[in-house]
């Protein structure tokens, strides 16, 4: 169901009922202010008919009051006077009057039942008890003036109805056309059309949401530019390895003896390389698509150095780099972290792994893990500033290099740190010393 429609039903289901309850009001209210008129008038009768009479003593009654001619619209059955001595004899009454009854302890308004209707009465005694007075009226002429007042009022609400319903479903169309508009502009837009929506021309209460889609049309604009930017970047690297493996491809088919060995030596080195160049780029796209809100777990440090040992064991035997590892003492864990032990594994593998490729054989490379910050420093020779502020981006690698790469590890390793809100910082001011430090922002 659409949200015009639904609101369209709201407004039809409760305004029928505020106005059953406004009529019921309506009719309390009017109920009471009748009652109290014609009770106010009762009492002023019965006090004018008390002080009319002269003399209690008569020895009959008289004859009834009989109306005149001229009564205009005037329904004088409705009402009745009566008067009685002490003896309970009537000595003054109108035409209905002598359908009262006499209660002689009655004092007020009482509540009777006459000829098969309802009266409400008002008897007043005299202050000498020598006389009682009753002036009453037929509750059906309250009634009367009750349902006149109020249909009065009700009969012109129920024939405005359809123009209010009209009004409203007008007020309901009018009010939601900027939904509409935003709906058909949204509607209208290409798949690549990730511009801002106007916020100034939308209400108030849509800001809100206009302002979380340009928020996610910037991330996904955001996320688009580094898809297509892997994209470009992953053709142009694996370009050169396939081409170098088809040129070995192409010599090895047709060398024999020693020679054959050597082009499938490099054969084999050319297929390490792509396999280690198609992993890095997976753990990239990867490592771009991390959502820092999923990370809620405590990381297990030595778990993750295990795994990163076990993984660079290979280079390190084959360059006879020494690993030593330094923990803080047991009472002090080593940099609290909440995230993933997986991705901080491959954070630190890259880190070892660059000290490991880029450091002088058979020297060492050291894994500080502080409570603070963790450290991975190399015996390599000091770098210059520039070449430490070009450390990140991506398929960049310094010159002079003997080591194979891609120039992504470091990259891989900022985008885990961000990340997991640590912050990667590279120095070189130990003299032949490079050292990486991992630290909260």
């Amino acid at each position: 169901m659409s949200l015009q429609r639904r609101l369209m039903l709201y407004l039809a289901v409760c305004a029928p009922l505020v106005w059953a309850l406004a009529f019921a009001f309506s009719l309390d209210r009017t109920r009471h202010e009748v009652d109290e008129l014609f009770d106010t008038e009762l009492i002023r009768l019965a006090r004018q008919l008390q002080a009319s009479v002269a003399s209690p003593s008569v020895a009959q009654a008289p004859p009834p009051v009989r109306p005149s001619r001229d009564a205009g619209s005037a329904d004088l059955r409705d009402l009745a006077v009566a008067v009685w001595d002490a003896q309970g004899r009537l000595l003054a009454n109108d035409r209905e009057g002598a359908q009262l009854r006499r209660l002689p302890a009655a004092s007020g308004f009482v509540e009777d039942t006459i000829g098969g209707e309802r009266w409400r009465v008002y008897y007043l005694q005299a202050a000498d008890s020598s006389r009682q007075v009753a002036a009453g009226q037929k509750a059906a002429e309250r009634d009367e003036v009750v349902s006149g007042l109020v249909l009065s009022q009700l009969v012109p609400w129920l024939l405005m109805l359809p123009v209010l319903l009209a009004a409203m479903a007008w007020g309901v169309r009018r009010a939601l056309s900027p939904l509409n508009t935003l709906s058909r502009q949204l509607a209208q837009r290409r798949a690549d059309d990730l511009a801002p929506l106007p916020a100034r021309s939308v209400p108030a209460e849509l800001r809100p949401l206009v302002t979380a889609m340009d928020g996610l049309f910037s991330r996904i604009s955001e996320l688009l530019a580094r898809e297509r930017r892997f994209t470009a970047d992953a053709a142009h690297e694996l370009r050169t390895p396939i081409a170098f493996l088809r040129m070995q491809w192409d010599v090895l088919r047709q060398l024999q003896g020693p020679q054959r060995q050597l082009a499938e030596a490099k054969f084999e080195g050319g297929l390490d390389r792509l396999e280690r160049l198609v992993t890095q780029l997976l753990t990239l796209s990867r490592a771009d698509a991390a959502d820092a809100a999923r990370l809620t777990t405590e990381v297990d440090w030595r778990a993750a150095v295990e795994q990163v040992v076990n993984d660079v064991l290979p280079l390190l035997r084959r360059r006879r780099i020494e690993l030593a590892c330094e923990w803080p003492p047991a009472d002090r864990p080593a940099l609290p972290l909440l995230g993933d032990t997986e991705w901080v594994a491959a954070l630190l593998r890259n880190l070892v792994d660059n000290a490991a490729r880029y450091a002088p054989q058979g020297s060492t490379v050291t894994l500080r893990m502080q409570r603070g910050s963790i450290e991975v420093e190399n015996e390599a020779p000091g770098a210059a500033p520039e070449t430490l502020s070009q450390l990140g981006a991506r398929f960049t690698r310094p010159a002079g290099q003997q080591e194979s790469g891609s120039g992504l590890g470091v990259s891989i390793a900022r985008r885990i740190a961000e990340v997991h809100g640590l912050a990667l910082e590279y120095d070189s001011e130990a003299p032949g010393r490079v050292r990486a430090v991992l630290r909260h922002r």
